[in-house]
C-alpha cells in the first residue's frame, strides 16, 4: 500500500447505510427487495476491500487520470455552453430518474445526461463528443452527465444508494459569491472552482446548495471504485445487474422520450 492509500485509510467516519429524514426506497418487487439485500452485503465488501481507503472526499493524488480531466476542462465548457442555449427545455434530474424524487421535485436540479449505468446517449454524445472523449481517460466509467443547480437550489442531507462507485465533480461554471453554494460530505465541505475537480464518495451524508443568483454547472461522474478481489467481482456482476433493476430501466425509458421530444423540437426549429 502506498503512503498516500495509507494516508487515505487513517481517521475515517464510518459509512452509515441510511439517511435520517429521508425514507429508503419504496418498490413493490420481491426481486428488487432481494436485490438490495444483496446491495448492502457487496457494501460490507466494498469497504473491507477498498484499494484507495473509504474517506468521504479524496486526495485527488489517488487517481493521476483527474489531472488530465482537469486540463481539458475548457473543451468540456464550449460545448457546454452549446447545451444551454436551451437550458430551460433539459429535464429536471427527478423527471429522468424518479427516485431523486425523495430529495427534489422541482426543476432547479437539471442534467444532461451522455451515459448512465449502460445507457448511453448517442444523440447528446454526438453534440458533446470531445466531452466524451476526455471522460474515457476514467477507467471503469459509468455515467456522464452535466449537473446544473438554478439559483437557490438546495439538495438536503441524503446518502447516495450504493457504495461501489465515487463521483467526480468537474467545476464548469461556479459562480460569485463562492462561500454562497458548496457541498457538504460527511463533516467535509468543498466549494467548487472552475476546472478543479474533486472526487468524493456520495454513500456519505452529503447535500449541495446554490444561494447565488447564478446557475452553478458540474461535470458530474460515477466510476468504478477500485477494489480487490472478492469485491471487485461482485461489485462489476452487482452494477451489470443493475441495469436490469425497475428503477434503472424506468430511467432509460425517461431519458428515451426526452431525448425524442428535446431534438424534435430542435428539427422543427431548424426547418422554420
Amino acid at each position: 500500500m502506498s503512503v498516500t492509500q495509507t494516508q487515505t485509510t487513517q481517521n475515517q467516519p464510518a459509512q452509515q447505510f441510511g439517511t435520517a429524514g429521508i425514507k429508503p426506497m419504496g418498490r413493490p418487487s420481491l426481486t428488487t427487495r432481494l436485490f438490495m439485500r444483496v446491495v448492502a452485503w457487496v457494501e460490507r465488501l466494498n469497504l473491507r476491500y477498498s484499494t484507495v481507503g473509504n474517506p468521504p472526499i479524496y486526495d485527488k493524488a489517488v487517481f493521476p487520470w483527474a489531472k488530465e480531466i482537469e486540463k481539458e476542462w475548457p473543451a468540456i465548457r464550449s460545448e457546454l455552453d452549446s447545451v444551454l442555449t436551451r437550458q430551460e427545455d433539459l429535464p429536471g434530474f427527478h423527471e429522468i430518474s424518479s427516485d431523486v424524487a425523495t430529495i427534489s421535485q422541482d426543476r432547479g436540479w437539471k442534467s444532461f445526461l451522455l451515459c448512465g449505468y449502460g445507457f448511453r446517449s448517442e444523440a447528446n454524445i454526438a453534440r458533446c463528443p470531445e466531452t466524451w472523449r476526455v471522460c474515457q481517460k476514467i477507467p471503469g466509467l459509468l455515467t456522464v452527465m452535466f449537473s446544473i443547480f438554478e439559483p437557490g437550489k438546495h439538495l438536503p442531507p441524503h446518502r447516495g444508494p450504493y457504495n461501489g462507485v465515487l463521483r467526480l465533480h468537474l467545476g464548469l461554471i461556479v459562480p460569485e459569491p463562492r462561500d454562497q453554494l458548496g457541498i457538504r460530505v460527511e463533516n467535509e465541505i468543498y466549494r467548487w472552482r472552475e476546472g478543479e475537480a474533486v472526487i468524493f464518495d456520495d454513500a456519505y451524508e452529503h447535500e449541495a446548495w446554490n444561494y447565488t443568483p447564478h446557475t452553478r454547472v458540474v461535470l458530474f461522474v460515477d466510476f468504478l471504485k477500485p477494489t480487490r478481489f472478492p469485491a471487485r467481482f461482485f461489485n462489476w456482476l452487482l452494477l451489470n445487474l443493475a441495469v436490469f433493476t425497475p428503477f434503472i430501466r424506468e430511467g432509460m425509458d425517461n431519458q428515451k422520450a426526452w431525448e425524442k421530444k428535446f431534438y424534435a423540437e430542435a428539427e422543427a426549429l431548424r426547418n422554420r
